[in-house]
């Protein structure tokens, strides 16, 4: 009974990480900041709507988890887009919509200072081939204006 305790004790810690093990993969942008989560996500809130985008969607599992008394690091997907862009995907390629809004993640590091990362958006239409070189143009613009975005939030304190 004690190694069943054991055990679940440490799956229930591995999966309770912080943002410290966020590292940078193939098609992502990984920037540690030493700012908090919530300033973190206050920040780019702001800095999306200086460039041209909308905050769309924001999910993260941190305050439900609070309400069912489980404590996790600050988490947020923010996903970003605008009407414009959605116009000018869809009509080159229905298929690609579905990657729409980028997302943003902020993540909470055991420090208390967040990590911003995204995957550019280069790298989120790549597959749609359909659209051709014309969506790769409206994706370039998108990972111009998301290192914009990331690199002003990252480095400002």
């Amino acid at each position: 009974m004690l190694r069943i305790a054991s055990l679940f004790v440490a799956l229930l810690t591995a999966t309770m990480t912080h943002a410290d093990d966020m590292s940078a993969r193939e098609g992502w942008t990984v920037l540690p900041t030493g700012k908090s989560h919530d300033q973190l996500v206050n920040d780019l809130k702001a800095a999306v709507k200086q460039n041209g985008l909308i905050v769309v969607t924001q999910a993260g599992p941190t305050k439900a988890a609070a309400a069912r008394g489980i404590t996790i690091p600050g988490n947020r997907v923010i996903g970003v887009f605008n009407n414009d862009f959605a116009v000018r995907v869809l009509e080159l390629s229905t298929a690609a919509m579905i990657e729409a809004p980028i997302r943003f993640y902020v993540t909470e590091n055991a420090d208390g200072t967040a990590t911003l990362s995204y995957k550019t958006p280069s790298f989120v239409f790549a597959p749609y081939t359909d659209g051709g070189t014309e969506l790769q143009a409206i994706a370039q613009d998108l990972d111009t204006r998301f290192d914009t975005i990331a690199k002003s939030v990252a480095s400002s304190q």
